[in-house]
């Protein structure tokens, strides 16, 4: 699996977040939420500093991953975070 994030989603998480270079910042699987890939389950983030991780993308300065232990949830997907113009705001997209 891959992930990317756009410029301009890194810049919306690092505005939002008040991140500094540096920070890592995880998509991990949580309950609920919609959207998602898996049903009943979607993606949110969290700084905390990686342990194993099997996909990232370093951007903006933020260093951006996902987890050995949420790979499952990809099912063999790739996760693009691009910056949706209308909402205004990062959506993910699964290749």
């Amino acid at each position: 699996m891959n992930l990317k994030v756009t410029e301009e989603a890194a810049k919306w998480y690092k505005n939002e977040l008040e991140l500094s270079n540096d920070t890592p910042l995880r998509f991990y699987v949580r309950y609920g939420g919609v959207g998602g890939l898996q049903p009943g389950l979607s993606l949110a983030i969290k700084q905390v500093d990686p342990a194993e991780p099997v996909a990232e993308d370093k951007v903006e300065g933020v260093y951006f991953y996902i987890e050995e232990d949420d790979e499952w949830y990809f099912d063999g997907h790739s996760l693009t975070v691009e910056y949706d113009e209308n909402w205004q705001e990062p959506e993910f997209k699964y290749d």
